[in-house]
């Protein structure tokens, strides 16, 4: 199974739209969203195309093949007008003889990571920096944000495909850099 995942779209009608010509062009499966779907927050200024009810629209359409976990922008009025579930803290998937667990990173984060084996993934967003960090008994892994990235990094996404992650820039599609599980860090591309 193909998975995108990304984070933080803080209510950015335009780049939802990108996001979604993405999932698209990349033929995934599934999307993993890691939360502030709909909010821009106090810290953020508002991003381009801000629209929340459209952004609303546009992943509605698409309910079926979403997987969402909450972020610290998300609200049960966000879970009112959203049609697939949005308040989950976490989610935790099967990848081989590992887990990845799926968070927002406003709690369980990279310094705060939950119980994790070695060799198991926590996924997170929040932090709006694309990121590989492996630890001692998990490897971190953020795809950025892709509203309002932060340190100059790009409006960004992942892909989860054959036990490997690939990060790439929404507006070109290209990957810039790759982990693969049970690796030791991660390559450039």
């Amino acid at each position: 199974m193909k998975w995108m995942i990304a984070s933080d779209i803080h209510g950015s009608a335009h780049w939802c739209e990108k996001m979604l010509a993405r999932f698209e062009a990349e033929k995934a499966d599934r999307l993993l969203l890691l939360g502030d779907l709909l909010y821009h927050g106090p810290r953020n200024d508002l991003p381009e195309g801000y629209a929340p009810k459209s952004v609303i629209a546009l992943l509605n359409g698409m309910k079926e093949k979403i997987l969402c976990v909450r972020g610290n922008c998300e609200a049960e009025v966000d879970q009112m007008v959203l049609s697939f579930p949005v308040m989950a803290e976490y989610a935790v998937l099967p990848a081989g003889n590992n887990l990845i667990y799926a968070a927002h990173g406003h709690h369980a984060g990279e310094t705060a990571p939950p119980p994790l084996c070695p060799g198991d993934i926590l996924l997170c967003g929040h932090t709006h920096i694309p990121r590989c960090a492996v630890h001692e008994n998990f490897v971190y892994l953020n795809p950025g944000s892709v509203s309002i990235p932060k340190e100059n990094s790009a409006h960004g996404y992942m892909i989860f495909e054959d036990d490997t992650f690939t990060w790439k820039d929404i507006e070109s599609g290209n990957a810039y850099m790759q982990f693969r599980a049970g690796s030791t860090a991660p390559t450039s591309i």
